[in-house]
């Protein structure tokens, strides 16, 4: 039986139809969790601030504080984060590119002895390792990938991170603001787009991950439904106890 239904000679179909997603640009995780945060934490933080009964005014300038400091401060994580991980593993290429220069013939027996270790004959890990380390940065990236389990070549951007968290953010952030901003003096149209922003977030992530996209939106709306009225039920307790 075919695995794959087409025409084409197998090598082509395979080929064609073979293919995977970017999964180490460094934009995927910073802007999903960004909008994730940017929901939960700014809804959270308004249905705290409506629960002690303050006006309109009080809760729009709250919900925009949210956003703005939330932003910038996921985008400031964000590149702190990637940039250290990334100077890290520039270091550790340095390392590596070292001791290539050093100690070659020892690197070699080192990736020889990894390609028998997964199965391949002594003499033909030991061919292969020395083809592969004629070229010096070929020799570099392959150690990289068996050592670090890093591409030299296909490192996260920093700013890329920060500009996806910073923009997820700000626009999960803003679903609960908008109603207020629209005219809206009651919580529960912020309260009701923001939950459909959960569910279709939660939705949106099982696509780019191929899981079940009525189950992750149930349970993004699950939380973020939990989170607000958790910090509802403290705002009016502390309006209350304050007041």
């Amino acid at each position: 039986m075919s695995v794959i239904d087409s025409a084409e000679p197998p090598h082509i179909a395979h080929r064609d139809n073979h293919t995977h997603r970017d999964v180490n640009g460094g934009w995927l995780r910073p802007a999903v969790f960004g909008a994730m945060d940017g929901l939960v934490s700014n809804l959270a933080l308004m249905t705290g601030v409506a629960g002690g009964a303050v006006d309109r005014q009080t809760i729009v300038i709250t919900g925009l504080a949210g956003l703005a400091a939330g932003a910038f401060s996921m985008a400031a994580g964000e590149y702190t984060s990637v940039a250290s991980q990334r100077d890290l593993v520039q270091a550790e290429l340095e390392v590596e590119r070292r001791e290539l220069r050093k100690h070659p013939v020892d690197e070699l027996e080192e990736l020889a002895a990894l390609y028998e270790s997964r199965g391949v004959e002594p003499a033909l890990a030991r061919e292969v390792a020395e083809q592969l380390s004629r070229d010096p940065e070929q020799a570099l990236e392959i150690h990289a990938r068996e050592e670090l389990g890093v591409d030299p070549d296909d490192l996260p951007s920093p700013l890329v991170a920060a500009v996806s968290s910073f923009g997820s953010f700000a626009l999960g952030a803003l679903l609960p603001v908008l109603p207020y901003l629209l005219g809206a003096s009651a919580l529960w149209p912020a309260l009701v787009l923001a939950l459909i922003g959960l569910f279709g977030c939660g939705a949106v992530v099982a696509r780019v991950t191929a899981r079940s996209w009525w189950y992750s939106g149930l349970r993004q709306l699950a939380l973020g439904g939990a989170a607000a009225g958790v910090t509802y039920a403290l705002g009016a307790f502390f309006g209350t106890a304050v007041g």
